[in-house]
């Protein structure tokens, strides 16, 4: 291994010197720097640092990616020879989004809120993956397993009893971690999130049918009818109302002395949110919610093949800027509405053939360096990780990401041309097949193979012809 010494002077002459930084910390892989000016940073110079696999500029952050244990030895050296003082992920966050516009900040928001449970919901898309396995007919034969070997049943039951708990409480997860970025407290999150699914609620899936039928049962408030609707599945109701509580919270415990902050400031908060939730919140993001999932369903329903086209094209130039992680909360809000969602099985295709231009180049290149970080991190996007592809590799050299968008668009021409629909969100690579519908694996398939082949191909031959030898 190198000298972290060594590299971390190179670093720091490489990104403008120490008085070009305004803080920096470091996470598992990586250093990151909110910088004065980014104009200064020479990544020629960066890039020929052994320890540097690749370099980005997102969030209003300037991060060098080095690789587990390495980085903190990296930094620390680089802290003492730049009279750095450490602070916290979080402190740099707050330096870097003072530099963001308002619609970068509103995204880097609902990435802070999804992000930490990405896990729980990628876990319950995998499962209700091995659950369509077990219960899904024509996989293994007329016949699902469950059929043939009833044994199997009750095991096949449990497993989709934890997967489906995610999607049946997702409000409770959402909540915990947007009153948690809103700065409230995350319990009090956790219970607004349950109160908007409580049992006793008429469930939001049945809300249309019960509406239809004149059967939605309703509150009498002195004159006033509130809808007894829970919003299982739902995105925006708890978004918002996590928003006012932490707010209406902040601003009791400032009020209220501290003595008797236990008995007055969580029932408040909870109360007055939790009526305005039913009364008013809940009704109107609901609503928003229905009318945004209409426009998609509208366009790939309508227009499939072209909504399936731009989406492969966009996907990774989104998130170059961040801003795919609008669209999980698009396809969260998807598959609470109708069951499934069209967009993410396409997420899965541009992972791919990312990971497919970036191996490409692992071919090209004579430099042992970006060779073997153009297999580590094909391998990292096949399984869902396009970041170390797309920053280290593939927008490095241009071509290969262009190859990548482009069969990434066909790809997603075909899947869309042919309804393909997945029933969660899971890993977003190669297992991702297993959060499609069943019957439409053949036709995945097909997506994966274009999305696999065609970037491999595309980038090798004009590569090639461009002669690329480092």
């Amino acid at each position: 291994m190198s000298d972290p010494k060594k590299a971390s002077k190179e670093i720091l002459e490489a990104i403008g010197g120490k008085e070009n930084i305004d803080s920096a910390t470091h996470c598992v892989t990586r250093l990151r720097f909110v910088l004065h000016d980014e104009s200064k940073v020479d990544k020629k110079a960066l890039d020929h640092v052994d320890v540097v696999k690749g370099t980005f500029a997102t969030d209003g952050q300037f991060q060098v990616i080095i690789g587990p244990k390495v980085v903190e030895q990296v930094y620390k050296e680089l802290a003492q020879e730049a009279d750095v003082e450490e602070v916290s992920k979080d402190e740099v966050k707050a330096k870097a989004s003072k530099k963001m516009n308002p619609l970068k900040r509103a995204i880097k928001t609902l990435a802070d809120i999804f992000i930490p449970i990405l896990p729980a919901i990628v876990t319950a898309g995998l499962l209700l993956g091995v659950n369509n396995i077990l219960t899904a007919n024509n996989i293994f034969g007329e016949q699902s397993l469950v059929e043939m070997y009833p044994q199997w049943a009750d095991f096949a039951n449990i497993i989709n009893l934890i997967a489906a708990t995610a999607f049946d409480f997702l409000p409770a997860l959402i909540g915990w971690s947007a009153v948690k970025r809103f700065g409230g407290n995350p319990l009090l999150g956790i219970v607004l999130g349950l109160i908007l699914v409580h049992p006793n609620l008429l469930s939001a899936w049945s809300y249309g049918e019960a509406l239809e039928a004149g059967e939605v049962p309703y509150w009498n408030l002195f004159g006033l009818e509130i809808a007894q609707m829970g919003y299982q599945g739902q995105v925006l109701p708890i978004l918002v109302a996590a928003f006012i509580l932490a707010k209406i919270e902040i601003w009791l415990k400032k009020k209220v002395p501290e003595g008797f902050q236990l008995l007055i400031v969580a029932p408040i908060a909870l109360l007055v949110t939790g009526f305005l939730s039913f009364l008013l919140i809940g009704p109107v993001t609901f609503s928003i919610g229905n009318f945004i999932t209409d426009i998609f369903v509208w366009v790939f329903d309508n227009v499939a093949a072209l909504g399936g086209l731009l989406y492969g094209l966009s996907y990774a130039p989104l998130v170059i800027t961040g801003m795919h992680h609008t669209f999980l909360a698009i396809d969260v809000q998807l598959i609470g509405t109708i069951g499934g969602t069209f967009l993410w099985p396409i997420l899965v295709l541009s992972n791919i053939a990312q990971g497919s231009a970036a191996l490409a180049m692992a071919f090209l290149v004579k430099d042992e360096k970006i060779k073997g970080l153009s297999y580590t991190s094909s391998v990292s996007a096949y399984l869902g990780i396009t970041e170390p592809a797309l920053f280290g590799v593939n927008l490095r050299y241009r071509f290969p990401f262009i190859m990548a968008i482009i069969s990434a668009a066909l790809g997603g021409l075909w899947i869309s041309w042919n309804a393909v629909m997945a029933n969660s969100i899971g890993v977003g690579g190669l297992p991702g097949i297993f959060s499609i519908v069943v019957e439409q694996w053949g036709v995945f398939l097909i997506g994966m193979l274009i999305a696999f082949v065609l970037p491999f191909v595309l980038t090798y031959l004009y590569g090639k012809t461009r002669k690329i030898t480092d």
